[in-house]
């Protein structure tokens, strides 16, 4: 089965840069195009896509809103922002919101085709400079001590699921990995969420970062 992608841009001409990159790869099948959140609300209901590639600032319901709303309703689809824009308010605001990745429109074409991949089994994708930006927010946090060094209270497995979790490895990778079973991972990673007060594997990945779990060249 392809990446069932949608491609939401306020500008026809990426749009279409983007779809002959995709295009390119039979892996990818473009399901439709829109150029508003608000038409990636309706897109998203219509044909339930794998991925969204979402730019953030769009004229109406901006790509925030809409993936924060898209995640609420259809929250098996991921959500990959791609944007100009690179300044930390913006990819934490898209994160919050519940996006699995950020790639910046500088970034490489393969890149992109990487982080599509990457996001359509379930992983996280950030951009290595994005991933540096995560990490300076983490040290502003220590200094105002509202971060604490701990692991707050997992156990020895928990902190193993959580390293494999940062190198972007699916359930059944980390399961292999571990000689035990999927059902058992879900469960780790469920008691990890719940001690650490997180909600998603991308919130996950954000805490791995900040303690140095995972280094920025494999981000």
């Amino acid at each position: 089965m392809p990446i069932r992608v949608v491609i939401v841009d306020d500008h026809a001409i990426v749009r279409a840069g983007m779809r002959m990159l995709l295009q390119s790869d039979p892996e990818i099948a473009i399901v439709g195009e829109g150029e508003s959140g608000a038409d990636a609300l309706a897109l998203a209901r219509t044909h339930q896509p794998d991925v969204i590639l979402m730019d953030v600032s769009m004229p109406g319901i901006d790509g925030v809103e809409a993936t924060q709303r898209i995640k609420q309703e259809n929250p098996g689809t991921a959500v990959l922002a791609v944007t100009i824009h690179e300044g930390p308010d913006y990819f934490f605001r898209m994160l919050q919101a519940g996006a699995s990745g950020y790639v910046p429109k500088r970034a490489a074409p393969e890149d992109l085709m990487r982080a599509i991949h990457i996001v359509a089994e379930g992983n996280v994708f950030l951009e290595p400079g994005i991933a540096k930006d995560l990490v300076a927010d983490y040290l502003e946090r220590v200094e105002e001590g509202s971060e604490r060094d701990s692991f707050d209270g997992l156990t020895e497995r928990e902190r193993e699921v959580l390293l494999h979790i940062a190198q972007d490895e699916a359930n059944r990778a980390i399961a292999q990995e571990l000689s035990i079973s999927v059902k058992t991972v879900e469960r780790h990673i469920e008691n990890i969420m719940s001690k650490l007060g997180l909600h998603s594997r991308t919130e996950l990945v954000k805490y791995a970062i900040r303690k140095n779990l995972i280094s920025l060249n494999d981000t």
